[in-house]
């Protein structure tokens, strides 16, 4: 069975605060040209997107660094919905049996907290995060993971409409830095997560951007 975990990239769809605002306009029309062309513009990082080790490490791989079947993952799914809002997912959260001692053949985490249901509101920003110490567990296991979520740290709140940070929330990208420093990937922004199999294959081929730090992907995950 295959399911489509992507987003779909439209005009003025939820973009992380300060990045480019994504615009799907006509070029060109059948009534006026014949054909149809649309003009697309984006960042590297809209919608559901894979980020490389470029993005937050200045000497880190690139996109194009790495062989295309890298963009294929065994993974697992790690139930946690419902998450609180800006909840901190400690390494407790971190499933057991991962590893050198245990099961090697997972390369990547797919984390669902149920926040892709917020998709589209203001408080999509107040997402839970990964603490630094779930990355470590994740960069001694040599695993990678998948979000439903802006990213796996988090992301600054808008005032008003937003949860109040705790005062021990981190603030920079800790968790990105411990993941792609190691070189690890990062899924960011997935749906459709409920009720998959606790093991699939997602596939999550970036567009092939000349020295990318990230790209939108066709994130499908299959299962027997």
């Amino acid at each position: 069975m295959f399911r489509d975990c992507s987003r779909s990239i439209e005009s003025g769809m939820p973009t992380y605060p300060g990045d480019p605002e994504v615009s799907v306009s006509a070029h060109a029309t059948h009534e006026s040209d014949g054909y149809s062309v649309q003009a697309l513009r984006c960042g590297s990082h809209t919608g559901t997107h894979v980020d490389a080790p470029r993005h937050t490490e200045p000497d880190g791989e690139t996109l194009d660094e790495r062989d295309v079947d890298e963009w294929v993952f065994e993974a697992r799914l790690v139930d946690l919905a419902p998450c609180d809002p800006r909840e901190a997912i400690d390494s407790d959260a971190f499933p057991s049996g991962l590893g050198s001692d245990g099961d090697r053949d997972v390369d990547l985490l797919v984390l669902r907290t149920g926040w892709e249901d917020h998709w589209n509101e203001p408080r999509y920003r107040d997402h839970p995060y990964l603490t630094r110490a779930f990355a470590a567990r994740c960069r001694e296991a040599g695993v990678g993971v998948g979000l439903d979520t802006f990213g796996p740290d988090p992301t600054p709140s808008v005032s008003g409409t937003s949860v109040e940070p705790a005062a021990d929330e981190p603030t920079g990208v800790p968790t990105h830095h411990e993941l792609l420093g190691a070189g690890l990937p990062i899924v960011e922004n997935l749906r459709n997560l409920a009720s998959l199999p606790e093991r699939f294959t997602l596939y999550a081929f970036p567009l092939p951007v000349r020295e990318g730090d990230g790209a939108p992907v066709r994130a499908v995950a299959e299962w027997e």
